[in-house]
């Protein structure tokens, strides 16, 4: 037991130590890649979805641009994190809704909680998706009325803004890689090796 938490204390240290440097570039990358991921499902809302009325820029974005632009190498920020993450709640929350529509002390817990046994059953754990299953049960007007149909706008089409953008600002540098899933960055760079030999 003593070993454990020794370990996990100098684990903790070093976590901190690494996140609280202040490394300019790193901000710089971060700052583009967040400034352009959000700002692109904004742009989609404010320009192409204003007269349906949809929504298609939701809070929880918000908590996942922190982790997949300023903390890439955690495990929590990976694609599979982040597109399981948000679609298994938002599956949960719309279920729990449609359960327990009007009882909102009992819905809002039992879609966070559904929604985070749900991701560490499937190994998809990303914090914003508790904010995701929550936003689903708790909110008024047109959330409730599209159903289903959240998970796939603007949760799924989020997501994949989302991701598509960290890929490209993730990896301009060689400082930075992302997603940090070895399969993923060998096939990315069994590719590129392929097309340099043509």
């Amino acid at each position: 037991m003593k070993k454990t938490i020794k370990r996990t204390f100098r684990v903790s240290k070093y976590v901190i130590y690494k996140e609280t440097l202040v490394d300019y570039k790193e901000h710089f990358w971060s700052f583009l890649g967040a400034f352009f991921g959000i700002g692109l499902i904004a742009f989609i809302q404010s320009h192409q979805l204003l007269q349906a009325e949809n929504v298609f820029l939701i809070g929880s974005f918000g908590a996942s641009s922190v982790l997949i632009y300023g903390a890439i190498q955690s495990p929590l920020a990976q694609p599979r994190n982040l597109i399981g993450g948000h679609v298994l709640s938002a599956i949960v929350g719309v279920t729990v809704y449609k359960i327990v529509p009007d009882i909102i002390w009992l819905s809002a817990p039992l879609a966070v909680a559904f929604s985070i046994i749900l991701m560490q059953y499937t190994k998809t754990l990303h914090p914003p998706g508790g904010a995701t299953a929550l936003i689903a049960v708790s909110s008024t007007g047109k959330i409730p009325e599209l159903g289903y149909w959240y998970v796939i706008s603007p949760v799924l089409s989020g997501c994949i803004i989302l991701l598509l953008v960290a890929l490209f600002f993730n990896n301009l540098t060689p400082n930075r890689s992302y997603p940090t899933h070895n399969r993923f960055m060998k096939l990315l760079r069994k590719k590129h090796t392929h097309r340099m030999k043509k």
